[in-house]
C-alpha cells in the first residue's frame, strides 16, 4: 500500500446469513465494539446448499442478508469467534480480509 495515501488498516468482515439470524449477528457486532455495519437483506447467489433467489416477501426473516463490517483487527477475533459459533450449525458464509480506511475514527 502507497504510505502517501495516508490509509489506516482495519479488518472487513462480511457474512451471509439467514434473516433469522441477523439481530444476533448485530449482537455480535455490538459487542466487539463496531460503531457501524451495512446490511443488505434478500442477496440471491449459488453456494453450497443450492440457488438462493432473494425474496420480495415482506417478510425479512426468511430471505438471506448480507453483514458487512469494519473494524480494528484488535477487535476481530472476538468477533469472528462468535460468527462462527453462530455458523457452526446454520446455513451461512463468512468472509474476512485486510482492507484500509480513509477515516480510521469511523470504525475505531
Amino acid at each position: 500500500m502507497d504510505e502517501t495515501w495516508e490509509l489506516t488498516q482495519m479488518t472487513r468482515i462480511e457474512v451471509v446469513i439467514n434473516g433469522e439470524d441477523v439481530a444476533v449477528a448485530e449482537d455480535l457486532f455490538s459487542g466487539a465494539g463496531a460503531r457501524g455495519f451495512t446490511a443488505v437483506p434478500n442477496v440471491s447467489g449459488l453456494g453450497h446448499s443450492g440457488h438462493h433467489q432473494g425474496r420480495l416477501l415482506f417478510n425479512q426473516r426468511d430471505g438471506l442478508t448480507l453483514l458487512t463490517v469494519v473494524l480494528p483487527p484488535e477487535r476481530a477475533g472476538a468477533l469472528l469467534e462468535g460468527l462462527r459459533s453462530l455458523l457452526a450449525n446454520r446455513s451461512g458464509v463468512m468472509l474476512v480480509s485486510d482492507t484500509w480506511v480513509s477515516r480510521p475514527e469511523y470504525f475505531q
